[in-house]
C-alpha cells in the first residue's frame, strides 16, 4: 500500500468508521514502504566521509521521527474534530506531511541509514495528545498545530545550519519541508487557532527535545 496515500475522506458516520480509519492511517506511516518520490530538481547526490553521512542520516532521521509525530497528532485530531472544515484542514496537512515522511524515508535509505526504531513510540504519544487536544475544542487543536509547525520551522532552521555543506540534496529537502510547514501553521491560524498557554508551549519544547535527542541515534 502506498506510503503517503492516506485517508483522507474522514468524514465520521460511526465511531468504529472512525476508529478503523484511524488504525489504517497508523499502519500507513508506521510501516508502509515510502516510494520513491523525491521533491522535483533535488542536487545530485555528493559523497560524504563517512562521519559527515552519519551525522547527516542522525539529522533526517529525526525529521522522519518529527514528521510521525506530525502525522500522529493530526490523525488524533482529526478524529475528534468537532467542525468538518477543521477536520478537512487538518487532514489535508496529514497528506502533505505524508510527503515529508516520503523524503525522509527515501533520503535516509539514500544515506544507508534506518528509521528510528522508536516510531511507534513517537506515533501513540502524539496521537494521544491530539486527540484529548481535539476533544477540548477545535480552536485549541488548531492551537497545537500553529504551535507544532513553529517548533518544528526552528528545528528545520537548525538542521539547515548543522547538515554537511556538501549534502545538497538533504538540504534541499529540508528547505521544501519547511516551507509546507510555514503554509500549515498559517492555515491554522486564520481558521482560529488559539495560543497555547506557556506551560504548554515549555512541555511541547521539552517533549520534542527528548525526541530529538533520541531519534538522532536510535
Amino acid at each position: 500500500m502506498p506510503h503517503t496515500e492516506y485517508n483522507v475522506a474522514m468524514t465520521r458516520t460511526t465511531p468504529l468508521d472512525g476508529l478503523l480509519r484511524s488504525a489504517d492511517n497508523a499502519l500507513r506511516a508506521l510501516f508502509a514502504s515510502a516510494p520513491v518520490r523525491l521533491p522535483a530538481a533535488l542536487p545530485a547526490e555528493a559523497p560524504l566521509p563517512e562521519p559527515e553521512r552519519q551525522h547527516a542520516a542522525g539529522l533526517m532521521r529525526i525529521n522522519h521521527a518529527g514528521e510521525i509525530a506530525a502525522q500522529a497528532l493530526y490523525h488524533g485530531q482529526a478524529l475528534f474534530a468537532r467542525d468538518e472544515r477543521t477536520r478537512q484542514l487538518l487532514l489535508r496537512a496529514a497528506a502533505e506531511e505524508g510527503e515529508h515522511l516520503a523524503w525522509c524515508e527515501t533520503r535516509l535509505r539514500e544515506l544507508g541509514a534506518h528509521t528510528s526504531r522508536l516510531n511507534p513510540f513517537w506515533y501513540a504519544g502524539s496521537f494521544a495528545i491530539g486527540a484529548l487536544a481535539a476533544a477540548i475544542s477545535d480552536r485549541l487543536s488548531l492551537g497545537f498545530v500553529s504551535e507544532t509547525e513553529k517548533q518544528v520551522e526552528g528545528h528545520l532552521d537548525q538542521h539547515l545550519q548543522q547538515l554537511p555543506a556538501a549534502d545538497a540534496r538533504s538540504r534541499s529537502i529540508v528547505e521544501s519541508m519547511k516551507a509546507d510547514e510555514i503554509r500549515h501553521g498559517e492555515a491554522a491560524r486564520n481558521a482560529g487557532a488559539i495560543e497555547l498557554p506557556h506551560a504548554a508551549q515549555w512541555l511541547m519544547k521539552l517533549t520534542s527535545k527528548v525526541m530529538t535527542s533520541t531519534a538522532y541515534r536510535i
